[in-house]
């Protein structure tokens, strides 16, 4: 049954992804099967094996909340990392471009991206390497400073790729960069209440912020075209109120992870915290 629900855990996190993203940009690139049910596909395969490999008790509204959030965020993390490094395709399209760039300029040479890619991944093992000696070395950290570690890194890690992007297009806003590691730090806290794993308190932190974050641009400035569309006409008039059908199941899915956070609260709960 814990099988079950992770799956359930994992489709319903990759839904949320799929929705914000097909609703900011289908009026400009249209909308397709294949791209809206990437993300579930990637969700429904990745919270069984989260789940498989921490042996997370889906019984528990803690776990639901705890599982939905590190799916979200290796979701985010595979996608991302496919569409910078490894997707060929044409960047003309976008104001901002999607994959790897300098100053605004995208990488021509597949061979210089991929290894910009390796040191990528390197950098995300060394990440996970640190976590890991929190987790299970001999460190004398007080609890609080470890907490705020792993909260908060995986904010910067988001902070410092979207100034890469963004900052030569758009420029630097100090609120924009300062913003990701902040929402992280609270919903890193927040995981630590319900787990003492400290690699959940880093997927938590990154994989909320980038689903509040994301709902706070998509649907609060619903008329307002995202960066890497920001010069882009609308292609797809049609898919302005199209779109509109997918937002009760967007905004069921939040109801489910807000009224489980609440529960989970409510019930004893063991974490770090």
């Amino acid at each position: 049954m814990d099988l079950l629900f992770a799956i359930i855990t994992g489709i319903l996190a990759g839904t949320h992804t799929s929705t914000w993203g097909m609703y900011k940009d289908s009026p400009h690139e249209g909308f397709t099967n294949r791209q809206y049910f990437r993300s579930i596909i990637i969700g429904g395969l990745a919270a069984p094996l989260i789940w498989y490999l921490s042996k997370l008790d889906m019984s528990q509204p803690a776990g639901f909340w705890i599982l939905f959030g590190a799916t979200y965020a290796i979701e985010r993390l595979i996608l991302e990392y496919y569409k910078t490094f490894l997707r060929e395709q044409d960047q003309s399209k976008y104001t901002i471009p999607m994959q790897f760039a300098v100053f605004g300029k995208v990488v021509k040479s597949r061979a210089a991206r991929l290894l910009v890619g390796f040191g990528y991944a390197v950098g995300i093992v060394l990440v996970g390497s640190g976590l890991y000696y929190l987790q299970y070395g001999d460190h004398h950290l007080p609890n609080w400073l470890a907490i705020f570690l792993a909260a908060s890194i995986g904010g910067w890690i988001s902070a410092f790729g979207g100034a890469w992007k963004d900052a030569p297009i758009e420029g630097f806003e100090t609120f924009k960069f300062f913003r990701s590691p902040s929402f992280a730090l609270f919903f890193g806290v927040l995981a630590a209440f319900f787990t003492t794993n400290y690699f959940f308190i880093t997927l938590c932190g990154i994989g909320y912020t980038v689903a509040t974050i994301e709902t706070y641009k998509t649907f609060f400035f619903p008329n307002k075209p995202r960066g890497k569309f920001a010069e882009v006409p609308i292609h797809f008039p049609e898919m302005l109120k199209k779109r509109q059908r997918y937002v009760p199941l967007y905004i069921a899915i939040w109801l489910v992870v807000i009224v489980t956070l609440i529960m989970a609260f409510i019930q004893p709960h063991a974490g770090l915290i």
